[in-house]
């Protein structure tokens, strides 16, 4: 099965195989090598992506030029930069890979269009709405509720392994919003208290 077919299917499981073809023509593979930007602050790229291999980070940049990463993406995640697909505007973030990634790409007016032709799509696009709705809420309770340690233990109790194995110290501290030096406190003092 097409890969983003099978991402398709998670969230409308009755995709039936015509109503897949109306999105796979507009579908083409892309090549990030790594520290490469699928998209970058100041651009406006309405493209969505479906990571197929590797891994990227979503960050941002402060007016100090300091980058806060607020989310990582990995194989079977769709990426892109929904407010600039949605507003018309220029990307306020930055998407780069942090290995070499293989991504599925299609334009968000192909999807646009197809939620007004065919339900199938209009639910996906509402179930997905939903979807990363809830986890940007989550994202933002734990960053103004939790303590530095408890967004780590969080991390921990989360299931988010990828992120522990896959990305480097220095941009997991970076996405708990603390320093790595701080973060390897934080892992020691953790680790005694098991």
């Amino acid at each position: 099965m097409h890969p983003l077919l099978a991402y398709l299917r998670r969230f409308v499981p009755t995709l039936t195989d015509a109503e897949w073809q109306l999105l796979a023509g507009a579908v083409r593979p892309c090549h990030l090598g790594r520290g490469q930007h699928f998209v970058q602050a100041g651009e406006h790229r309405p493209e969505i992506a479906l990571v197929l291999q590797g891994s990227c980070r979503l960050y941002y940049l402060r007016p100090s030029g300091e980058e806060r990463t607020t989310y990582f993406f990995f194989e079977n995640h769709l990426l892109g930069d929904y407010p600039s697909c949605l507003t018309g505007q220029p990307s306020g973030l930055n998407i780069q890979a942090l290995t070499d990634t293989d991504l599925l790409v299609f334009d968000y007016a192909v999807l646009r269009q197809l939620y007004d032709e065919c339900p199938a799509y209009e639910r996906f696009g509402r179930v997905m709405a939903e979807y990363h709705l809830l986890g940007t809420d989550a994202r933002l309770v734990e960053q103004l509720m939790l303590s530095p340690e408890e967004r780590y233990q969080a991390l921990l109790a989360s299931g988010k392994t990828k992120i522990l194995e896959r990305i480097p110290q220095h941009l997991v501290a970076n996405y708990l919003g603390v320093t790595p030096v701080s973060l390897s406190r934080i892992r020691a003092r953790v680790a005694r208290e098991k």
